[in-house]
């Protein structure tokens, strides 16, 4: 990376599909930047993490579930300019997992079709995830 490369802020998230084909999303806690809008669950990759392990750690600090890296099949990717900073938002499918999904760290949850996600708020970033995901499933 050069000096007028903005830093990058790696991101790794989770299309939960449940059985039925819909999709769970959560929503963003008050305190939080972007508060009230809906995601896919995930966070940022710490120093030293895979993007499946910053992942699987996400999902059970978040939703309480256990996800094994076999599990987590890559699917697509967002690049959005972020601040001072760059988001890399990688998004994995995730079709199976232990325990139920309680929102541990978001306002609420909702389990979608990918085509009602046009009508949600969603962050920018996830936004161009909604038609690859509708394609993928």
């Amino acid at each position: 990376m050069n000096a007028l490369s903005p830093p990058f802020l790696l991101v790794v998230a989770a299309a939960l599909v449940d059985r039925d084909g819909r999709v769970l999303l959560q929503e963003r806690s008050p305190g939080r930047s972007m508060v009230g809008l809906w995601e896919f669950p995930g966070g940022k990759v710490e120093p030293g993490e895979t993007p499946a392990q910053a992942l699987i750690r996400e999902l059970r600090e978040e939703l309480g579930i256990d996800v094994e890296a076999a599990c987590l099949a890559p699917a697509v990717f967002a690049s959005e300019p972020l601040g001072e900073r760059h988001l890399l938002l990688l998004l994995h499918v995730c079709r199976k997992w232990r325990g139920d999904p309680r929102p541990l760290d978001a306002a609420g949850l909702r389990w979608v079709r990918p085509v009602q996600m046009h009508g949600l708020p969603m962050p920018p970033a996830d936004r161009p995830l909604i038609g690859l995901l509708e394609a993928l499933l």
